[in-house]
């Protein structure tokens, strides 16, 4: 007879299990995380399984495996798959490792099913063999997809098909080098009770197809769904499982797209690529800051500054604007999209405190232009400077590059990586940066100045005199 499967409550963000349903964790402490799963009973391992994998039984309490030197093991590196999209290989750092798995995240209508058909399509066009897996949509809605696109996505193969032991035994026949999985929500195992989706199911899966990835050698895609507050849909460790996942950020209303590595086993993470959402599917954009800076030469007012950001290797011009208006209720408004709320209450103070510009009464809006998010501090510079430009209602000068971050003394500390960000200000046609006196770089620049600043009150000074 076989085992009925129990019901165990598990924490989404750390694993942990509990006897009972709990509104905080007590191993990781997060609140309404605690959720009722069904958990398939455990099979031991036969011994002619054991042997297989070179583990000698030691009674019924353990394992003894095989542990060679580092220096024992033999094997290269393995050439990677290249798509000829340019921007999703470089996220990847170099292209898809065989044997890897890549969870893609994004907002419904983003466009991660779209790209991953294009990577389907251009692999077939360089002799590799697909799968595509469709939980979601029907074969005909994913042939029109494929008709707006190249001639080469009509080649790939498509499975419409949610069990998971389908899904794994028709990979196991045809052995394609890439197979694509939209989305791991749709996906279920008959090993574990409960609808697809849930958080049994989804990490059940997820282990599973990452299995097949390691010891069959193909590169496994799956599309992830994102919750209200920008998470991938599912339990945290759904995460951990995956060697890469990619986030796809980007406004509805634009047409671009940003692709970012939050993690990358095989590279850096936080590389991010820019694409452009077309009819014919997303065309990879090649100079981000000309896309990003294109409409700031034909308006240009006050409030408006522009900084150099490093997202991952790549150095990239982005257009921070500010707007500070008196406020129309008792409790003045702060706003900022694309920007820490937090760190902008930070930037506020010490402007009050060290430059003289209060803000209590006024109602402040902070935007990054594209729909980009800003992360690191180097664009503190810059926000302080927008911000300062829209209070003197007085603009910028359009050529002027701001770089460096704020410290709580109203200091400008040095930020890693400056000549690149010079570099790329230089190119884009800056004539001058304003950085923190110890980033002026020794080595002298042909077209642009760069000029050291030691606090904000001095930069305000002479900017606007």
């Amino acid at each position: 007879m076989a085992a009925r499967a129990k019901t165990v409550y598990r924490c989404t963000e750390c694993g942990a299990e509990t006897a009972k349903w709990a509104g905080r964790c007590d191993a990781c402490g997060e609140w309404n995380t605690i959720v009722e799963e069904m958990a398939a009973p455990r099979v031991a391992a036969s011994g002619a399984a054991r042997r297989k994998a070179g583990v000698t039984s030691l009674g019924s309490g353990g394992t003894v495996a095989a542990t060679p030197q580092l220096r024992d093991v033999v094997g290269g590196e393995t050439n990677r798959l290249t798509t000829g999209l340019a921007e999703f290989d470089f996220v990847l750092g170099g292209g898809i490792v065989p044997g890897s798995m890549v969870l893609v995240g994004g907002e419904p209508g983003i466009g991660k099913s779209t790209i991953l058909l294009q990577v389907a399509g251009q692999l077939e066009a360089r002799g590799a063999r697909t799968l595509y897996v469709s939980g979601e949509e029907s074969p005909l809605q994913v042939k029109l997809r494929a008709d707006r696109l190249n001639d080469a996505a009509l080649e790939v193969s498509l499975l419409g098909e949610t069990l998971l032991e389908t899904i794994l035994a028709t990979a196991a026949e045809h052995a394609p080098t890439v197979m694509i999985v939209d989305s791991i929500q749709t996906v279920f195992t008959g090993d574990l009770e409960g609808a697809p989706g849930n958080v049994g199911q989804v990490r059940e899966c997820a282990a599973r197809l990452m299995r097949f990835a390691k010891e069959s050698g193909t590169a496994v895609m799956v599309v992830g769904h994102v919750t209200k507050g920008g998470g991938i849909a599912g339990p945290k460790t759904l995460e951990h499982i995956v060697d890469t996942v990619l986030y796809f950020e980007g406004e509805g209303s634009l047409d671009h797209r940003v692709l970012r590595a939050t993690k990358n086993r095989f590279g850096s993470v936080d590389e991010i690529g820019v694409f452009r959402m077309t009819e014919r599917g997303l065309i990879p954009v090649e100079n981000p800051s000309a896309l990003f800076l294109g409409d700031r030469e034909k308006h240009h007012a006050s409030g408006s500054a522009v900084t150099a950001t490093l997202e991952g290797s790549r150095p990239m011009l982005l257009e921070v604007q500010a707007l500070a208006a008196k406020a129309g209720f008792g409790t003045p408004q702060r706003v900022a999209t694309g920007f820490d709320g937090r760190r902008l209450a930070l930037l506020l103070a010490v402007l009050d405190k060290r430059a003289g510009l209060s803000f209590a009464t006024l109602d402040v809006f902070l935007n990054v232009v594209g729909g980009v998010r800003l992360q690191e501090p180097a664009a503190d510079l810059a926000v302080a400077a927008a911000l300062a430009s829209s209070v003197y209602d007085k603009p910028l000068p359009p050529d002027a590059v701001f770089i460096g971050e704020v410290g709580l003394g109203g200091e400008i500390r040095a930020v890693g990586q400056v000549e690149r960000r010079i570099a790329e200000a230089e190119k884009m046609g800056m004539t001058v940066a304003y950085v923190g006196e110890r980033s002026v770089p020794r080595r002298a620049t042909k077209g642009l100045r760069v000029a050291g600043v030691r606090d904000v009150g001095t930069l305000f000074r002479e900017l606007f005199r």
